[in-house]
């Protein structure tokens, strides 16, 4: 199953698919794809930037245009919405939806939610919606499948605050970690300590760090260390550059600072990693 639309004016496409044919699985190979994938009927094994990760019945993954994904054909039950920053701008319709920071940023763990029976009744609904709509064609056939798209990304949004710890903060909190995973993913190639993110945010370091030790799973560092640790590693694997031009894209002045970086954060030399990148795939 493959629905498909596409404004050729604006270059908007969005698609409901299983991934279970030729034509899906070229949406996989997209690199500028937003993927919102649902093991809708039975568990799903996905491979996201070299990593295997097996969604259980009725979990739900979000995956940002630069997560490298592999799904194997002949998998069923699965159930995903796929569009691009035309079709609809997460960062720019922020005020409506919310989700920028808490559904898509650059995690080397993309979010997974677990949908309860009653949400797996508002999910069906919706993609029921969907598969209605894909059969409609007029002028506002757009129209109505972004208000479904926006009724999926604020239902979703809901869905991870409420089991996210972090997220049940007050909304002035919250939006603080919010909008500083936004601005990491934005500015982590240049900036690469607290105190910088820290002064976009009008917050002194060490109340910002403060508010991560007293919130968070993660320290305000760690976070920008696995972002820039992910690019990295995506970099060495589905890349040919070398470990050198690797660490000036990614701010390192000095190549020897980011193999010290990678070595620490990782176990492994940037060289270790790319010879033996097999083995790290797991």
């Amino acid at each position: 199953m493959n629905f498909y639309f596409a404004n050729q004016l604006k270059e908007s496409i969005l698609n409901l698919t299983d991934f279970n044919c030729a034509s899906s699985q070229e949406l996989l190979k997209k690199n500028n794809r937003y993927k919102i994938i649902w093991a809708k009927d039975k568990g799903a094994i996905l491979t996201v930037d070299g990593y295997t990760i097996e969604l259980k019945k009725d979990q739900v993954i979000f995956c940002t245009p630069l997560n490298v994904i592999e799904i194997a054909l002949g998998q069923k039950g699965i159930m995903s919405i796929v569009f691009n920053r035309e079709f609809y701008c997460i960062r720019d319709h922020d005020e409506e939806v919310s989700c920028n920071g808490f559904l898509f940023f650059g995690s080397s763990e993309p979010p997974v939610i677990t949908l309860s029976g009653r949400e797996q009744k508002s999910y069906r609904a919706l993609y029921h919606l969907f598969e209605e709509e894909f059969e409609v064609q007029d002028h506002i056939q757009g129209e109505m499948l972004m208000v479904l798209l926006k009724r999926l990304l604020i239902l979703s949004t809901r869905l991870i605050r409420q089991r996210n710890k972090t997220l049940e903060l007050a909304n002035d909190k919250a939006d603080i970690i919010r909008h500083y995973n936004i601005l990491v993913e934005k500015h982590f190639r240049e900036k690469h300590l607290v105190s910088d993110y820290a002064f976009m945010l009008n917050k002194t370091p060490k109340n910002l760090s403060n508010l991560f030790a007293k919130y968070s799973e993660k320290t305000a560092l760690a976070i920008i260390n696995e972002r820039i640790l992910l690019e990295a590693k995506r970099l060495l694997l589905f890349s040919s550059k070398t470990s050198s031009e690797i660490a000036y894209e990614l701010g390192y002045k000095e190549p020897g600072h980011f193999t010290k970086f990678f070595k620490k954060q990782s176990g492994f030399t940037p060289i270790e990693f790319k010879k033996n990148k097999h083995n790290y795939h797991a």
